[in-house]
């Protein structure tokens, strides 16, 4: 655990919850996901609801919040507070509680597990900003649904510049065709 949210017995985690094809993309080279939204819902909406309700925080990539915003159909996540990791000035839709940063994130972290609460902090993406998470000792959890599909490129699930910490398997959950591995990080 990254132990930012050990207060008075409560610990945050901080997750990060993805789809991956069979070969490890998250997206496609230009960042769509038809690949993904060709399965529908009707296996993952449950699923999903009972993740998403545990969630009291979210850190994004510039590239994945921009990408929730014009083809997402509206802000989903309503006023729950959201680090967008970029050097950019971005706006941010009504109503939604959008906080830019750059630099450390360990400080990031930290914030975003202060806000949380008693709540876990949901790491969206993409996979370069799960991967300065884990380089920083600071994700406790992968979520990661695997699609029966392979990509053949595309954005990687994990871009790491290093061998990662062993990860121990702590769930597999059947989501219809798709699996749901669960891994604790160290």
């Amino acid at each position: 655990m990254s132990g930012a949210g050990r207060m008075f017995g409560v610990v945050t985690r901080i997750q990060y919850y993805v789809a991956s094809s069979l070969d490890g993309f998250i997206a496609d080279e230009h960042d769509g996901l038809e690949w993904l939204l060709q399965f529908g819902m009707a296996d993952f909406t449950d699923h999903y609801e009972r993740f998403f309700a545990s969630v009291g925080a979210l850190v994004l990539g510039a590239t994945t919040y921009e990408w929730v915003l014009r083809e997402g159909g509206g802000w989903p996540y309503g006023g729950l507070p959201t680090w967008v990791l970029t050097h950019r000035a971005l706006e941010a839709p009504e109503g939604a509680d959008i906080r830019l940063a750059s630099g450390d994130v360990g400080a990031i972290a930290d914030a975003a597990v202060a806000a949380a609460g008693d709540r876990n902090v949901w790491v969206v993406g993409g996979g370069p900003v799960a991967a300065q998470f884990l380089a920083a000792g600071r994700l406790d959890e992968l979520l990661v649904t695997y699609m029966p599909v392979a990509l053949g490129r595309g954005r990687p699930l994990l871009p790491v510049s290093d061998v990662t910490p062993v990860l121990s398997l702590t769930g597999v959950t059947r989501l219809g065709d798709a699996v749901e591995h669960v891994y604790r990080v160290g």
